[in-house]
């Protein structure tokens, strides 16, 4: 596990959860330019948090481009007035008591892995946060779908030890 991580590490979390974060803004703000800016403002974000930050893990970037892209939509409040409510209703429509669930589950996941491996934290995330298949996860992290399955059955295992079978 990482204490805190390095400028030399950042070119190497954009490539691992840059396409994580993109999907989220992309989901939130329904605008690619508004998503694109999003996601370069979490990773700034971020950097300039690094020495406050003990581990940079899915989660963590997750929540972070959740709350950047909800600013977003009430700085355009601010701007531009009647299309914000064309915006927040899209919001609350995507913005349900299922992505309050993705929320809490990036979460917990985070709590459950504070001490694995930041691969398995990926994993999990990937598969069952943001809802990608084995075959997908698998391509994301440059593993195969065997040993992506393995991993996540050997994580369902830890889990319920950890959360005492809640999880």
């Amino acid at each position: 596990m990482k204490t805190s991580f390095t400028n030399s590490d950042f070119s190497e979390l954009y490539q691992k959860f840059g396409p994580m974060v993109l999907r989220r803004c992309r989901a939130i703000l329904k605008d690619e330019e508004k998503a694109l800016d999003a996601m370069q403002d979490v990773f700034l974000r971020i950097l300039e948090s690094k020495d406050k930050i003990k581990n940079a893990c899915a989660s963590l970037f997750y929540v972070t481009a959740t709350h950047i892209c909800l600013n977003k939509i009430k700085s355009d409040k601010l701007r531009s007035g009647p299309d914000f409510e064309k915006v927040a209703q899209t919001m609350a429509d995507d913005f349900s008591e299922q992505e309050s669930q993705k929320i809490e589950a990036a979460l917990t996941i985070e709590k459950i892995f504070e001490k694995r491996d930041q691969k398995d934290s990926l994993i999990a995330t990937l598969h069952f946060v943001d809802g990608l298949t084995l075959e997908e996860t698998a391509e994301q992290i440059g593993m195969s779908v065997s040993g992506v399955r393995k991993r996540i059955r050997e994580l369902q295992k830890y889990s319920l030890e950890i959360t005492g079978g809640l999880a």
